[in-house]
């Protein structure tokens, strides 16, 4: 199975994305997180991406705030997936890296995720890889099922409660 790799544009992203490592570990999906800044280490980002497909990556989920302009650097240097998470920062609650992640040039997207969305992050990237792995595909559909179970068992007791009252 190929791996995902999770990039964060500081350390201080780390609370949002321990999101996607948990969604990663519960489908058994192998990755790895790194530290690299768009504006501080531009040339180790670029080098990262260049070579992730070598290094047996899938998908690069990238989070980062305000500027947010990671996603984007790692796009333009490969033709594997990028999926951007959004970091929510206090200046303007998120919108920012929001705007500046989800407005690429043609030919370079970006698939964003909500701001803080982390745990959708690493369901793209594990629906993605799923396309060529049909083991991953039944714990996706899996993970559906069991979802469904438990809104309608919510509905269930809402109808419960609603009867007695």
């Amino acid at each position: 199975m190929k791996s995902v790799a999770i990039i964060m544009g500081s350390d201080s992203d780390l609370p949002v994305v321990e999101k996607a490592f948990a969604v990663c570990r519960d489908y058994g999906i192998p990755f790895a997180a790194h530290v690299f800044s768009a504006h501080r280490t531009p040339d180790a980002a670029a080098d990262f991406a260049a070579s992730a497909r070598e290094k047996g990556v899938g998908v690069i989920i990238a989070a980062a705030g305000k500027a947010a302009h990671l996603a984007g650097a790692l796009a333009a240097r490969t033709t594997l997936p990028v999926i951007g998470i959004p970091v929510k920062s206090d200046a303007l609650d998120g919108m920012d890296a929001l705007l500046s992640t989800v407005q690429m040039p043609p030919g370079i997207p970006v698939a964003t995720v909500a701001i803080n969305g982390a745990d959708n992050a690493a369901h793209l990237a594990a629906q993605i890889l799923a396309v060529e792995d049909a083991e991953l595909a039944a714990r996706l559909a899996e993970k559906r099922r069991s979802m469904e179970k438990k809104v309608l068992a919510k509905d269930a007791a809402l109808q419960e409660k609603l009867a007695q009252a």
